[in-house]
C-alpha cells in the first residue's frame, strides 16, 4: 500500500482524516481538515462521501472503449434513478465491457463535496461513497451503526444509507439474504433489529478506522468523466513544476560550470599573456609596458626578430610556438614557468609535479613533425620538479640566427 490519506466527508460538512502508508493498519483518526504538510506528503488522497447522496447498481454494457462507455451508462440504468439524466453523474467500475458496478450522484451535491474540500486545501485523486469502503463477501452484509446514520452494504454493488428511525423499515425491505455483521459506534445499548444479526459489535470507536481498516483499494471514483481533469491535471500540473524547478536547477549548474570553465580559462590565458611578456623583456631590455599594451607581445616579438634577424628567422620562433603551444597549454598539472628562444633553439621551462609529467611533454613535442625536444634539466622542488625542455627544428644544429 502507498502512502494515502483517508478523508471522511460527513453530510454536515465535516471533515476526520486519517494516514496510511506501507501497508501499516489503520491508526486513529483526527478530526478537522489535514493540515497542508500531510496533504503533500501523502501519494493519494481518497475521500469518501455520504452514502445517502450516491446509488449503486450494476449494468451490462458493451463498449470498444471508457468514453464509449460513459456515454452509454446513464441509458443503461436510466430506469433505476429519479431525475432528468442531464443532473446526475455517472461512474463506473474500471473495465470496458460485461456486467459494471455504478455509482450515480446529483452533479450539485458533487460539486458542493468538491467545493467543500476545496476551502480546507484538499483536492482528492479519489472520491468514493462511503458504503463501498464496508466490507462485502459472498453471503456476508455489512451494517454501520454512527450517530443518528445507518450504511448497509448488502452486495457488492447493493447498499442503502437511512436514518435510525427508518433502519428497521430498510432491513425488513432487504429481507434476511445474508448474515448481517453489525459495528454499533454509539455508546448506547444494542439496537433491536427485525433480522438477527450474525454478529453485533456494539460501542466500538473510530468509525474512519473501521472503514479504513477494510479497504484496499476503490473500485470507482466518483471523479470520472467530466469531473476527472480538474483534479488530475491539477496534480500533474504539481509534477511539472517540480520538473521544471529541476530542469532550472540543472540549467543554473550547467552554466555555473560553463562560467567556471571560462574563468579558468581567462586565468590561465592571462597567466601565459603575463609569462609572454615577461620572456620577451628579457630578450629586448628596451621596450616597456606601454609598448606592449599599444602593439601586443607578439606583434612586438615579430616586429623585432624581423629587424634582428631576418623574416625566416622570426617565422620560425613563431612557428614552433604555435606547434607546442597547444601542448604546453593543454595539461593542468604542468605550467609554464618561461620560455627563451636564442639561436634557432627554443627552452622552455616548467613545472610539473614529477619527472614522468616532464618527459610526457617532452614525448609529445617529437610527436610533432619537423620538431625534436630534449630534456635538459630537472631539479626538485617544494610541490614538484623544474625542468627544462630544448626544442629545436629537426636537422638543426643550433647554428646562428
Amino acid at each position: 500500500m502507498s502512502d494515502r490519506l483517508l478523508i471522511r466527508l460527513a453530510p454536515d460538512g465535516g471533515l476526520t482524516w486519517l494516514r496510511q502508508g506501507g501497508g501499516a493498519r489503520a491508526l486513529a483518526s483526527t478530526s478537522g481538515a489535514p493540515p497542508a504538510g500531510v496533504l503533500a506528503a501523502v501519494d493519494e488522497i481518497i475521500v469518501l462521501v455520504p452514502a445517502t447522496e450516491v446509488v449503486l447498481t450494476e449494468a451490462t454494457l458493451s463498449a470498444r472503449n471508457r468514453a464509449q462507455l460513459l456515454q452509454a451508462l446513464p441509458y443503461a440504468v436510466e430506469e433505476q434513478v429519479l431525475g432528468p439524466l442531464d443532473d446526475l453523474h455517472f461512474a463506473a467500475s474500471r473495465g470496458t465491457s460485461g456486467t459494471l458496478g455504478v455509482a450515480v450522484v446529483a452533479k450539485a451535491a458533487l460539486r458542493g463535496w468538491l467545493a467543500r474540500l476545496a476551502e480546507a486545501g484538499i483536492q482528492p485523486d479519489v472520491v468514493v461513497p462511503e458504503s463501498l469502503a464496508l466490507r462485502a463477501a459472498a453471503q456476508q452484509a455489512s451494517l454501520m451503526i454512527d450517530g443518528d446514520r445507518a450504511v448497509a452494504r448488502l452486495a457488492p454493488w447493493s447498499a442503502f444509507a437511512c436514518s435510525l428511525a427508518e433502519l428497521p423499515g430498510w432491513l425488513a425491505l432487504a429481507g434476511p439474504r445474508h448474515a448481517l455483521d453489525v459495528h454499533d459506534f454509539r455508546a448506547a445499548p444494542a439496537l433491536a433489529l427485525p433480522l438477527h444479526p450474525a454478529s453485533y459489535h456494539e460501542r466500538q470507536r473510530d468509525p474512519l478506522a473501521f472503514l479504513a481498516g477494510g479497504f484496499a483499494a476503490a473500485p470507482l471514483n466518483l471523479l470520472d468523466g467530466e469531473f476527472a481533469p480538474r483534479h488530475r491535471h491539477a496534480r500533474g500540473r504539481h509534477w511539472w513544476r517540480v520538473a521544471a524547478v529541476l530542469a532550472a536547477i540543472v540549467a543554473l549548474l550547467a552554466f555555473a560550470g560553463l562560467g567556471a570553465d571560462v574563468l579558468r580559462l581567462s586565468r590561465e590565458s592571462a597567466r601565459i599573456a603575463a609569462l609572454t611578456q615577461d620572456a620577451l623583456r628579457k630578450a629586448f631590455p628596451d621596450i616597456d609596458a606601454a609598448q606592449i599594451a599599444r602593439l601586443g607581445a607578439e606583434q612586438l616579438m615579430r616586429g623585432r626578430l624581423e629587424r634582428q634577424h631576418g623574416g625566416e628567422s622570426s617565422a620560425g620562433v613563431l612557428r614552433v610556438l604555435a606547434q607546442v603551444a597547444p601542448i604546453l597549454g593543454d595539461s593542468t598539472r604542468t605550467q609554464v614557468r618561461g620560455i627563451e628562444y636564442r639561436n634557432g633553439v627554443l627552452e622552455v621551462a616548467l613545472r610539473a609535479p614529477d619527472m614522468s609529467a616532464l618527459d610526457l611533454v617532452r614525448e609529445r613535442v617529437t610527436t610533432i613533425q619537423g620538431l625534436k625536444a630534449e630534456l635538459t634539466a630537472a631539479t626538485p622542488a617544494t610541490d614538484g620538479v623544474d625542468g627544462r625542455v630544448r626544442i629545436e627544428s629537426a636537422g638543426a644544429g643550433g647554428g646562428k640566427p
